[in-house]
């Protein structure tokens, strides 16, 4: 029998969607939230740029924008210091840590930056997009220092989002482009970061999306813990894909799109709409069939007002996640406070919003924050048994290797059970029960599964596992 075989070993499993199960029974799939560990750099200041690592410096570089494109260091990638690169004079002094020239057009500001590694010219060492719209191609050997390629740009509105894929070796730019569902996100490649391929649509919003952006409109309107914008006309406006940061990670592809869900529409010369922004996950094998992920449950999600928060009205990630040394992931996000200014809450008689919250005028000279969360490794889905859920995952080739879980079972416990891929029948000795040593009982991102008796785990044809939670959650099996 011909089966299709996943592959443990090369990548985690995970359970972001289906492909790694072949059935499952009394479980649940649950997205976890990461935790919110505040803002680490204030002053209305936005990034469409992860932390890169410069291995060479031993720190952590994070370009970001405000008026101008600043730059930033840290150790820990927590506590940020803004050196004095002395590069462009602003306000008279040198004494900054501007690094494009204030004075130039917006093809000389980087939109997105990436330190390539893999790259052997050090010329070449730091990769931009740069502009505000099209996006121009650059590089740099030291992320200051800039020259722009004489190629083509790629289409895109004001929004993108940029990527190193190391599964296929190319680069992605996934940009903003419009189609009958509003803001769309398409997708532009380059092997050589020379030439890119024509933008071609890989993720927008549908009829669900519409009906969500209703609920969540009203839930901001009707609940008095959130701050409601100037402008809201009550039309049924169509909900838009913002951009979409995308994440190369074990094997698949995570998307973050940014919902936008409008409340009213900004009348001329503006235009535009007051809205929301929210994060929810997608998940991909191929970078352009796009699954939702859990219902469309958001992953990162408004904030109530207290004059203190800054996700409050608009969350975009920074970029893609940053995965730490131990395996957690640093997610670096931009929180907006403030859906209107001062003046549109006064032109269209919307102060009472700011007087009934007791909103403070600071918060309009400090509008918004980078800010950081952190998920455990893997944490983005578990499986989820509550009395007696099974897992019975899909087959591959096991030559010796450990069979490694990351799960949280410290109200329950889990069994796991190797079974022959074709018969569905357990492997002798490894088996539930009689054959198999106590459960697992403990919360780990990195548990072994053993046997009962010492096992030569060479099986000469596919197996799959058969996993057994009692009120326990699997994030992820691998092996090694």
């Amino acid at each position: 029998m011909d089966f299709e075989l996943i592959n443990p070993k090369e990548h985690k499993q995970l359970f972001l969607d289906n492909h790694v199960i072949e059935s499952m029974k009394g479980v649940k799939k649950s997205l976890h939230q990461p935790q919110k560990w505040g803002p680490v750099i204030k002053s209305g200041y936005q990034s469409r740029i992860s932390p890169q690592w410069n291995t060479e410096k031993k720190i952590w570089e994070w370009w970001y924008m405000g008026e101008n494109i600043h730059y930033t260091t840290s150790t820990d990638g927590e506590h940020w210091e803004k050196p004095s690169l002395g590069l462009y004079e602003w306000n008279g002094s040198k004494d900054n840590n501007i690094v494009c020239d204030p004075e130039g057009d917006g093809h000389q500001r980087p939109f997105h930056i990436i330190r390539d590694q893999s790259d052997p010219d050090p010329t070449r060492r730091y990769k931009g997009l740069f502009n505000s719209s099209d996006r121009y191609a650059g590089i740099s050997n030291d992320g200051f220092n800039w020259t722009i390629l004489d190629t083509p740009p790629i289409p895109s509105q004001d929004e993108s989002q940029f990527t190193y894929d190391p599964f296929t070796k190319q680069y992605l730019a996934m940009v903003k482009q419009p189609t009958k569902w509003g803001r769309s996100v398409f997708l532009s490649t380059s092997k050589d970061f020379v030439s890119f391929t024509e933008p071609k649509l890989i993720f927008c919003s549908d009829e669900v999306d519409w009906e969500n952006c209703r609920r969540r409109v009203r839930e901001v309107i009707e609940n008095p813990s959130y701050i409601t914008p100037p402008i809201v006309d009550d039309q049924d406006y169509i909900a838009e894909v913002y951009n979409m940061a995308v994440m190369p990670y074990q094997g698949i592809y995570i998307g973050f799109p940014t919902i936008f869900n409008p409340f009213g529409a900004i009348p001329p010369p503006r235009t535009n709409f007051t809205r929301i922004n929210q994060i929810e996950l997608s998940v991909s094998r191929d970078l352009y069939n796009w699954e939702r992920v859990a219902d469309r449950a958001l992953f990162i999600g408004l904030e109530p007002w207290d004059n203190i928060n800054y996700g409050t009205s608009q969350l975009l990630m920074s970029g893609q996640p940053v995965v730490r040394e131990n395996g957690e992931i640093w997610i670096y996000y931009n929180s907006l406070r403030l859906p209107g200014s001062i003046e549109d809450y006064k032109t269209y008689n919307r102060s009472k919003e700011l007087f009934r919250l007791n909103v403070d005028l600071k918060v309009f000279n400090d509008s918004g924050a980078l800010s950081l969360a952190k998920l455990r490794p893997d944490g983005f889905v578990s499986v989820d048994g509550d009395e007696s859920g099974i897992i019975v995952t899909k087959p591959f080739l096991m030559k010796g290797e450990n069979l490694y879980i990351n799960a949280d079972a410290r109200w329950g416990e889990i069994y796991t059970e190797i079974i022959d891929a074709a018969t569905m029948k357990a492997h002798p000795g490894f088996w539930v029960p009689g054959e198999h040593p106590p459960p697992f009982r403990d919360d780990s991102i990195k548990a072994k599964v053993d046997w009962k008796y010492p096992h030569d785990l060479v099986f000469e044809k596919p197996v799959r596992l058969k996993f057994y939670l009692h009120q326990a959650r699997l994030y992820s099996f691998w092996l090694e």
